[in-house]
């Protein structure tokens, strides 16, 4: 039994959460994948997965053959890409991830100029406003939007970013500017459910955190859709200053309550750092950290 193989299925099989989808990940016949399984457990003396119609679920054996089962394979990989030169020349595959709006207007061009000067390496971007936990999903590196938790991870910082309220010239034209956040209360909103609460907006920070209720006329999950109803007219949105940079340059969106707003975020680099870094996530840190830094100070 080639034991590197089986443990790779058993990961594989957790991951995908059945077998039949662990089958299709690594192009693998599922009757294969099932008695892989069944001879690592022989192998072991232990049950490793409790099977059932519904889903697998790991026995405690399972959990913590699972832990080691990911240390040896990264290990062995670790050691195939040290004897295949990624630690000399940048080569091979570096998976990154960031939020869709940011990945798509700032992340996508520095990786596209990044691949036409290392043609050796290609690059795999999830775009995704899910946080993605780096280690289990094989992601190099992510973009965080945000204050980052106390961890092993190393962050690198590339600027900050505003959380924003603006519309449009004709609305505030018709209704008004507001002045302060409480003034809020009379005036339509678009609200953007995965920046904060659909029913209040926070503005100040501390001791001078104001909570205010607003008045919900649209409420959406994507900031395209706030953004795109901002501009039509229909109220006032809350968003990330990147998202709507583009249409305040150009005349379409206009800030308001601008010294209320509570603190930048923080945007970072973030990655494993452990153990030597392949050259290939050296390089793109030294190419994209500068890029994204001028690109930041550009926005709004």
């Amino acid at each position: 039994m080639d034991r590197l193989h089986a443990m790779s299925l058993f990961v594989a099989t957790v991951e995908a959460g059945s077998l039949s989808a662990a089958a299709r990940r690594v192009g693998v016949p599922l009757p294969t994948v099932s008695r892989k399984l069944s001879e690592l457990e022989k192998h072991l003396g232990t049950r490793l997965l409790n099977r059932s119609t519904r889903r697998l679920t790991l026995t405690d054996p399972g959990q913590s053959y699972l832990i080691a089962c990911r240390r040896i394979l990264d290990e062995v990989s670790e050691a195939e890409r040290s004897a295949a030169g990624e630690y000399l020349n940048p080569t091979g595959e570096l998976a990154i991830t960031a939020p869709v709006v940011f990945g798509r207007l700032h992340v996508l061009p520095v990786i596209t100029g990044f691949l036409a000067i290392y043609p050796q390496v290609d690059v795999r971007l999830t775009l995704s406003d899910r946080i993605t936990q780096l280690a289990e999903e094989h992601i190099d590196l992510a973009v965080r939007i945000s204050e980052l938790p106390d961890s092993a991870m190393v962050a690198i910082r590339i600027g900050s970013i505003r959380r924003i309220v603006c519309a449009s010239p004709t609305y505030l034209a018709l209704h008004g500017t507001p002045e302060k956040p409480s003034e809020l209360a009379g005036h339509n909103c678009v609200t953007f459910e995965g920046l904060a609460a659909p029913a209040t907006w926070t503005f100040g920070t501390g001791k001078t955190e104001i909570v205010v209720p607003v008045r919900s006329r649209l409420q959406v999950n994507t900031a395209e859709a706030a953004l795109d109803a901002a501009i039509a007219g229909l109220g006032l949105t809350r968003v990330l200053s990147y998202q709507a940079d583009a249409a305040v340059r150009a005349g379409a969106l206009r800030v308001v309550l601008e010294p209320f707003e509570p603190p930048p975020w923080p945007v970072s680099l973030v990655h494993a750092g452990q153990g030597r870094l392949p050259v290939k996530l050296r390089a793109f840190l030294d190419f994209a950290a500068p890029r994204l830094k001028e690109r930041l100070a550009r926005s709004l």
